[in-house]
């Protein structure tokens, strides 16, 4: 489930603060106009981006008043196993926004060292996210604190996320202090000192949450001037609260900060792997630093379906069983290619056009534009990378592509609801192509809960893969395991045993690595 962004955070640890100080990131004073122009409009968007889904979690909140319930229960009572999975999964979800807001934030701190325009635009920026987070962590906290037993579940640690116990303590000491009341209060004055004409969006954003917060009561030194406002928002604590040192994010297009232009996996490791790919087979993949991890839960974010060339197509599906499939679907020829032109000829036609650098397609997946034709040079530029097969007849596997080309061009589902059709995420796309029918055994893959909407995350395709390796049940074999290791700056192809435990990884797992 890719987005075109990209987050750098790193965990507060030696080996975590090491990498952050030799990525050697630019201030954002430091950043030439063209760049920094660049980075002001990604930011501001991504602010709106994780401001979102801040909200959405808050309002899935208000859907489950027998977890977080609107009033004192007169009456505790111990959660269920699956009501506490659901609990972490909330709070998994809630506390990878407020990373990534802080990651920008804690970027835009030095706004005043910009002039001009960049100046209001980076100071906006990094008061919206600061507020997007004040405001939801007093109404998670809120919510929260009316079940006694949610004070034990939420200060668990959450390991997909590398956070020890006692990270919801940490939370409500941040957000219910006066320090960060006075900060509120001085950003407040600060706004006054600029023009009001910039980031209308943004000033609408902030200023719901601003006035959220005043009606709760959480602000906090009126009388200060706008010279010492500059003080206070100057020397309020940089440090990170949470045991996550949100870095510098960069938001905008497929630029990043750390290893700009460059993954894991190699252009010769993806020549290499050509060779090796099917129609039908399934790609995990994994990117490093990306927004794509941000509100996944796991080691494991997207996933794409490979179609190979027309050419490819015809060689593999040259099978008795799949040329009578094509027939039955009223193609005589029973020539697939045939079927697919005739059946979708706008979509064949754009999985006929060289992308860059003439590359040919070979991918299908659903990425931020919407559900796209790729590369595999594209798709498989990625830091890890696995490949799965499908125990399946070919012509499965052709009925699989087919359902494929059938939702080519629709629009991405950043509301990750499997429930509908007309927008799609990654593993949505997979799902749909695969999904079990009529005279189509297909596959069958899990669906978990993720606040209220059932979905099926890619580690957990890499999670049930492991649970059927070797049983009667065992629907993929492994292809290939191109793992990523950040401090050689590449990937190697590793075991099927490393692949088994893949999806254990913490989401932040390439920081921790020996």
């Amino acid at each position: 489930m890719r987005l075109r962004t990209a987050i750098l955070t790193a965990l507060v640890s030696m080996s975590g603060s090491a990498l952050l100080h030799c990525a050697e990131m630019k201030p954002i004073y430091k950043l030439p106009k063209a760049e920094l122009a660049v980075r002001l409009q990604g930011d501001a968007r991504a602010v709106q981006v994780q401001r979102q889904g801040l909200q959405t979690v808050i309002s899935y909140l208000e859907t489950r008043p027998d977890i977080f319930p609107a009033e004192q229960p007169k009456e505790s009572r111990l959660l269920r196993r699956e009501e506490k999975e659901i609990v972490w999964s909330t709070w998994q979800r809630f506390l990878d926004y407020i990373v990534a807001l802080d990651s920008v934030e804690r970027y835009h701190a030095q706004f005043y060292r910009l002039k001009g325009a960049a100046k209001e635009d980076s100071f906006l920026i990094g008061y919206a996210a600061m507020l997007a987070k004040y405001r939801a962590a007093m109404e998670f906290i809120e919510r929260s604190e009316r079940n006694p037993e949610l004070d034990k579940v939420l200060n668990d640690p959450v390991p997909e996320l590398g956070l020890p116990a006692g990270t919801y303590a940490k939370l409500k000491f941040k957000y219910l202090n006066v320090a960060i009341a006075t900060d509120f209060a001085a950003r407040e004055v600060l706004m006054k000192t600029f023009s009001g004409e910039r980031q209308s969006a943004l000033r609408n954003a902030l200023r719901s949450d601003a006035d959220f917060i005043w009606g709760v009561g959480q602000g906090r030194g009126e009388l200060l001037t706008a010279k010492n406002a500059l003080k206070v928002v100057q020397h309020s604590a940089q440090s990170a609260w949470l045991p996550i040192q949100a870095g510098v994010s960069e938001w905008m297009g497929d630029t990043k900060v750390y290893r700009p232009g460059r993954s894991l996996i190699s252009p010769a490791q993806i020549k290499q792997l050509q060779p090796r790919l099917l129609p039908g087979d399934i790609l995990l993949e994994r990117r490093e630093w990306y927004m794509s991890n941000i509100g996944l839960p796991g080691f494991w974010s997207h996933a794409a379906l490979y179609l190979g060339t027309p050419e490819e197509r015809r060689a593999f599906f040259a099978d008795a069983d799949a040329q009578a499939w094509v027939k039955q679907q009223n193609e005589a020829s029973g020539d697939l290619e045939v079927l697919l032109q005739a059946r979708y000829p706008q979509a064949y036609e754009t999985s006929l056009q060289p992308q860059e650098e003439n590359h040919a397609v070979r991918v299908i997946e659903a990425i931020s534009e919407g559900v796209s034709f790729t590369t595999l040079e594209h798709s498989a530029d990625c830091d890890s990378l696995a490949v799965l097969r499908p125990k399946l007849a070919k012509a499965e596997k052709a009925q699989a592509l087919l359902r494929a080309f059938h939702y080519a061009g629709r629009p991405y589902d950043f509301n990750f609801d499997f429930a509908t059709d007309s927008e799609l995420v990654c593993t949505e796309l997979v799902y749909k192509a695969y999904e079990p029918a009529a005279n189509f055994r297909g596959l069958t893959f899990p669906l978990v809960e993720m606040l209220g909407r059932m979905v099926t995350p890619a580690n957990d395709i890499a999670k049930e893969f492991d649970a059927q390796w070797g049983t009667p049940k065992q629907q993929f074999d492994l292809v290939i395991f191109l793992d990523g290791q950040e401090r050689q700056r590449k990937a190697v192809e590793s075991s099927l045993a490393e692949f088994r435990k893949s999806w254990r990884r913490p989401k932040w797992h390439v920081l921790i690595q020996q």
